[in-house]
């Protein structure tokens, strides 16, 4: 099917049947249709195979060669959920707040692997900030460039092990993954010698 036709509309509610251009059939409930962008909204079970869980697929009707209509919704559908707007607040100017720390850190020319470094302490312990080029945690531990366990100082403690701890682990798997991708790149290498 192209995209529908004026004064077509697929009913908040309806059981919906797409298939893409690139052959991939989805089904689910329709949340939401905008006549205008021929964008449609689907409710399909949930790709993590959590019963309690959605996944919600955004399609592009201009990219869909079919639609069928399972089951039209001609009632009024359910209202919408509440939203706890103090909790959505209190995650955009947390966000907002991240990022406004990492363009500092970005403009006062921290590396990369210090903001990384940064970013995985802020997943653990959200009390961190920048202190010009140097991580303050917890306002215990200071680490300065370039940003390696021995760069941790602050009062000797459970603090500053804790803070070692987590730098020290960041290394590990920042040189695992390196590790990993140049095996993956030496592999690739050898396979495109082996076919030539």
């Amino acid at each position: 099917m192209a995209a529908p036709g004026p004064g077509e509309y697929f009913s908040v509610g309806s059981l919906v049947s797409c298939l893409t251009c690139l052959g991939q059939r989805l089904q689910g409930e329709v949340v939401a249709f905008d006549y205008q962008s021929k964008m449609l909204t689907l409710k399909c079970a949930s790709s993590s195979g959590k019963a309690n869980l959605n996944d919600v697929i955004l399609i592009n009707l201009a990219y869909v060669s079919d639609v069928d209509i399972i089951t039209d919704r001609t009632e009024t559908p359910p209202p919408l959920a509440s939203l706890n707007v103090s909790k959505l607040a209190n995650r955009a100017r947390t966000e907002k707040e991240d990022k406004l720390s990492q363009a500092y850190a970005i403009s006062a020319g921290v590396s990369v692997e210090g903001q990384q470094l940064f970013q995985t302490i802020h997943k653990t312990i959200k009390d961190c900030q920048w202190q010009d080029k140097n991580i303050m945690v917890m306002d215990d531990v200071v680490i300065s460039p370039p940003y390696q366990a021995d760069n941790c100082k602050g009062k000797e403690g459970s603090a500053l092990s804790h803070v070692r701890k987590i730098v020290e682990k960041h290394f590990r798997d920042v040189e695992s993954q390196k590790s990993l991708q140049r095996s993956q790149a030496q592999q690739t290498q050898k396979d495109s010698t082996l076919s030539s």
